[in-house]
C-alpha cells in the first residue's frame, strides 16, 4: 500500500523587474530586479490520486499574479511583495493553507545623476523566504548569498588532528577568503513592524564589519562571529544559518625559478573546497515552524 505524503506546487521562477519613476530621493528611478518562486499546498490531494484540476490554481495564474502585484505595489521591500504575495494567494484560492514564496533580488547601482543610468551591482544577491499559513500565519526568512570577502592575513589553521592521509601543512599566516550565504529568521511578532531594507542594510554591514574585524584559527570561528554579530544587528531576528565555502587560496612554489614567495604570489583554487554551514541562535528562539521549509 501506498499513500499521498506532502506535496506542494507552484511557477519558479518568474523574472520581474519593477521600474518605479521619480521614486528616488533625487528624483531618479528606481529598480527592483527579482526572480519570483511561489509554491502551494493544501487540500490537493485530488489532483494526484484521480487528476481532477478543480482545486488547482494554474501556476500560470500565479505567474500573472507576480506582474500585476509588482504594478500594483511599487518598488517596495522583496519581504513586503512576498508577504502580500502569500496573503494573496491564502485568502483567495480556499483550498490553499499554506503559499511559500521565495525572492532572490539583484542590485543596480545608479551611474552619475541622470536618474535612469544604472550598472548591475554583482557583489551579492539578497534573498528573501516568506511562508503564509492560514493558521500559523506569516514567518519570514531574509538573506544574503553570493557576498565575497577575503582577508589577506590575520587568519591561522593549525592544532588539527594527523592521520596516513594528512599532506596540509600547519600556517600561521593565511588568506581567508569565503562566499558568505546567509540568513536570518525573525521572530514571528516582529513581522508587521519590521523595516525590511534597514534590517537588511544592518545585516549586510554587521557581516562585512565581522569579518574584517575578526582575527581567526578556523573558517567555523568566523561562521560562529557572524552570526552572532547578525542577531545583534538586526532586530527581531532570532535564528542565522551561515553556509561558508572556504575559498583556498595555495602559495605558488616559485624557488624553481630563483624566486621567494614571501606569501605574495597564490593559486586561486577552484575546487574541492571546504564548506562550513552552522546556526546560531538566540537563547530565547522560538520553534521556527515553517520559517525555514
Amino acid at each position: 500500500m501506498v499513500q499521498l505524503g506532502a506535496n506542494r506546487y507552484g511557477k519558479a521562477e518568474v523574472r520581474v523587474v519593477r521600474v518605479a519613476r521619480g521614486a528616488a530621493a533625487d528624483g531618479g528611478d528606481v529598480i527592483r530586479d527579482w526572480n519570483v518562486s511561489t509554491s502551494l499546498s493544501g487540500d490537493l490531494a485530488d489532483t494526484h490520486l484521480t487528476g481532477d484540476n478543480a482545486k488547482v490554481l494554474p501556476t500560470d495564474s500565479q505567474k500573472n499574479k507576480v506582474y500585476a502585484l509588482a504594478k500594483e505595489l511599487g518598488a517596495v521591500e522583496p519581504e513586503d511583495f512576498a508577504l502580500s504575495l502569500g496573503t494573496f494567494f491564502v485568502s483567495s484560492q480556499e483550498p490553499i493553507t499554506r503559499a511559500r514564496i521565495s525572492v532572490e533580488e539583484y542590485g543596480w547601482t545608479p551611474i552619475g545623476a541622470t536618474g535612469y543610468s544604472f550598472a548591475r551591482a554583482g557583489d551579492l544577491v539578497r534573498t528573501t523566504t516568506v511562508v503564509v499559513d492560514s493558521v500559523l500565519g506569516p514567518s519570514v526568512v531574509s538573506g544574503i548569498r553570493d557576498l565575497v570577502v577575503l582577508n589577506t592575513t590575520r587568519s591561522e589553521f593549525w592544532g588539527y588532528p594527523k592521520d596516513p592521509y594528512t599532506t596540509l601543512p600547519e600556517t600561521k599566516d593565511r588568506i581567508l577568503a569565503t562566499s558568505v550565504n546567509a540568513s536570518w529568521r525573525f521572530r514571528p511578532a516582529a513581522v508587521g513592524s519590521a523595516d525590511w531594507a534597514a534590517t537588511f542594510a544592518a545585516a549586510r554591514s554587521a557581516i562585512l564589519e565581522t569579518f574584517a574585524g575578526t582575527y581567526t584559527y578556523s573558517l567555523q570561528q568566523m561562521l560562529y562571529a557572524i552570526g552572532s554579530a547578525l542577531l545583534t544587528a538586526v532586530p527581531g531576528s532570532c535564528e542565522a544559518r551561515l553556509s561558508l565555502p572556504n575559498k583556498h587560496h595555495y602559495i605558488v612554489d616559485l624557488a624553481p625559478f630563483g624566486l621567494e614567495n614571501d606569501r605574495e604570489v597564490y593559486l586561486a583554487g577552484d575546487r574541492p573546497y571546504g564548506l562550513i554551514e552552522g546556526t546560531v541562535l538566540a537563547d530565547d528562539a522560538p520553534d521556527p515552524g515553517l520559517a525555514w521549509t
